[in-house]
């Protein structure tokens, strides 16, 4: 249990080792000086209690350190990690989901993009310094494409149930396409800004040269 008294021993220890009372006590020394100099006079204690007082309210006050938040890049990036073990998860899941060939091929092509976009190296950390990219292929990775999947798993077995239903294959062919174009859209606007960051180089080293 803390007691009245241990909080004063802290602030009275707090107070011996802060700016104020350390400038104030070099400003008192300097008074020390000067009475054993004679400069000081029979007024010595005045000029002493003076100089401290002087140098403790020139000293700059005590500023409490700010709290140390996570750097937002390096946030982003480990965001990306997990987003990359959880697509090692998803791929996992689909290779053992059967599905008819064209859903299959959109979702190999689909699946390739993202493959591209979370591979370690330099094209993953453009995609890192992007919040609202990073946001997009988390979703298509842990949301909109196991949703897809799963939900023409169960929708074909209520087919075969109860034949002459449109084929669920449609909806889920339909569905990759349009995460695919998704993905694609966000590959370009990748892209879009490594060339942006090209074009101010080249405008840089332009005016520099005059």
């Amino acid at each position: 249990m803390v007691t009245s008294r241990d909080n004063g021993e802290g602030r009275a220890w707090a107070y011996l080792e802060s700016r104020k009372n350390l400038t104030g006590s070099a400003c008192g020394l300097a008074g020390v000086v000067l009475t054993f100099t004679g400069a000081a006079g029979p007024y010595w204690p005045v000029v002493v209690a003076g100089l401290y007082g002087a140098g403790a309210l020139l000293a700059p006050p005590e500023r409490p350190a700010p709290p140390d938040f996570p750097d937002p890049a390096a946030q982003l990036s480990a965001q990306l990690e997990e987003v990359r073990g959880d697509f090692g998860r998803l791929r996992s899941y689909l290779a053992d989901v059967e599905l008819p060939s064209a859903a299959g091929g959109r979702l190999t092509e689909l699946t390739g993009l993202l493959a591209a976009l979370l591979e370690p190296g330099w094209v993953a950390e453009v995609l890192a310094a992007d919040p609202e990219a990073v946001h997009a292929v988390s979703r298509a990775v842990r949301q909109d494409v196991p949703e897809a999947v799963d939900a023409y798993v169960r929708t074909r077995w209520w087919t075969r149930m109860t034949p002459g239903q449109e084929p669920p294959e449609r909806h889920l062919e339909r569905q990759l396409a349009l995460l695919h174009e998704e993905a694609e859209r966000l590959t370009a606007e990748l892209r879009e800004t490594e060339a942006r960051r090209q074009e101010s180089h080249t405008r840089y080293l332009e005016d520099r040269s005059g």
